[in-house]
């Protein structure tokens, strides 16, 4: 679960462990997991980086495989976690044990439960956006793609730059709130020139920075995380959208 999802779109949370579940997985979450500590991390601050670092290795060391819903939080544990504790060889193992089985949902699905299909239904026309830290940290890709080809009644059109980041960059917004805009309206105007009716990805930053930009500017296309649509849960009320009372 990341911080995202927990504060602001529960639902992908519950829509993962559908799709594990479904799979044959038995899944827990840690009621002592905390955020992974990216937001410390890309804004330079190791020490409390480490200090979160060290409550969510002992929160998650326990278990066969940590799956996460997003690509940035998933690269922070696989990729980043191990490096925090160069002075402390005990803890950097431990650190790297967690980040040996940490894994993006997409990626855990296909690539190590193998999954082919899934029982969903979507009628429209999608298309799919690549989250940085996914695709060049991870290697999600073809993944999500080939779940969504089993999906009933979607069709997916691609974007002409699929892979070209949104301008969300977690901190970097702030940082640079001009040239983040920027790029999301660049990505505004490639998302409508497919026609999509609905976009898809699987990072809810990305998501909820797209949502915002395309809510600005009048459009009616949907926003969902992949996962929601891939676990037969496409009919709640889009990012950004008020949910029913």
């Amino acid at each position: 679960m990341t911080c995202l999802v927990d504060l602001f779109r529960p639902s992908v949370g519950f829509a993962a462990v559908k799709l594990l579940e479904d799979a044959g997985c038995t899944v827990e979450v840690p009621p002592l997991q905390v955020c992974c500590g990216q937001p410390a991390y890309n804004s330079g601050d190791r020490a409390s980086t480490r200090a979160i670092a060290q409550q969510v290795i002992a929160a998650f060391e326990g278990y066969d495989a940590v799956v996460v819903p997003s690509g940035s939080c998933g690269g922070m544990l696989s990729h980043h976690y191990p490096g925090l504790f160069d002075d402390d060889p005990a803890m950097q193992a431990r650190a790297q044990k967690v980040a040996s089985r940490t894994y993006e949902l997409m990626a855990f699905l296909v690539d190590v439960l193998k999954v082919e299909r899934v029982a969903a239904r979507y009628d429209g026309q999608v298309t799919y956006h690549d989250s940085c830290s996914g695709l060049r940290e991870l290697g999600v890709k073809a993944q999500p793609r080939r779940l969504l080809g089993s999906v009933e009644g979607l069709t997916l059109g691609e974007m002409k730059t699929p892979e070209v980041c949104c301008g969300f960059g977690g901190t970097f917004c702030v940082k640079y709130p001009e040239i983040s805009n920027a790029m999301v309206s660049e990505k505004a105007a490639d998302i409508a020139a497919t026609g999509a009716g609905t976009l898809l990805a699987g990072d809810l930053g990305c998501l909820m920075n797209m949502a915002g930009k395309l809510q600005r500017e009048g459009s009616a296309v949907k926003v969902r995380h992949v996962a929601e649509v891939l676990a037969g849960m496409g009919d709640l009320p889009a990012i950004g959208e008020p949910e029913a009372r």
